[in-house]
């Protein structure tokens, strides 16, 4: 999220530019991320595998099926570029573009604006009102995650007009929870026990964020 995107030849990258938003896909950026709609099932492969080692699956409890086990494959995919950027050729099937479906919760995969590597993803669920994220092993620990959360709030009040968007984690999460401090979140009242897709249950603590003025995208 300080170097521009568009600068030096970036612009022909073929990546989506904040601001042009269309049905069913955002984009958004900060200083040192862009996010967007993943427009191929490998951006949201990337996505999954920046979440899939032990550390990460300690707090978001992924489904099995869901989860990249081999630690090789996580880092080979992560070490692409978004398909087509880069000048290499991915598997076919891994270059077929994605479709969010209407009802599916927005996922944003991100990339860094330096070199347009895979750093995680930001996930909201318009209709509850509930937002997550996660950030790439290599990613983590810089001050991301602010910039994550931050973005997250901007989906939120700016794009789907929601005048409050709401985020649980773990007592023990500290990192996550000082993101979330960083992006302007409050403490909240909420469940204290939270089941993860996997099926375990955890204690929760959650943060909100308000604002009085809200707009959608076009």
């Amino acid at each position: 999220m300080v170097w521009s995107l568009f600068r030096r030849g970036r612009s022909a990258s073929g990546l989506p530019v904040p601001g042009r938003c269309a049905p069913g896909r955002h984009v958004l950026a900060t200083e040192r991320l862009l996010l967007f709609t993943p427009r191929t099932r490998m951006d949201v492969v990337a996505a999954l595998a920046a979440s899939a080692d032990a550390e990460a699956q300690r707090w978001l409890g992924t489904k099995a099926d869901e989860v990249l086990p081999h630690p090789g494959t996580r880092r080979a995919l992560l070490a692409w570029r978004p398909a087509g950027d880069d000048g290499r050729r991915i598997p076919p099937v891994l270059a077929e573009p994605f479709t969010p479906g209407p009802d599916d919760p927005l996922l944003l995969v991100c990339v860094r604006r330096s070199d347009l590597s895979y750093a995680g993803a930001l996930e909201l669920d318009h209709r509850l009102g509930e937002m997550g994220g996660w950030l790439a092993p290599g990613c983590r620990g810089q001050g991301l995650g602010v910039e994550l959360f931050r973005a997250g709030v901007e989906l939120a009040h700016t794009h789907t007009g929601l005048a409050t968007v709401r985020a649980g984690a773990e007592p023990g999460n500290t990192a996550s929870r000082r993101a979330l401090a960083g992006a302007g979140f409050v403490p909240d009242e909420g469940p204290h026990r939270h089941t993860l897709p996997d099926g375990r249950v955890i204690d929760a603590v959650w943060h909100r964020h308000d604002t009085t003025a809200t707009t959608r995208c076009h």
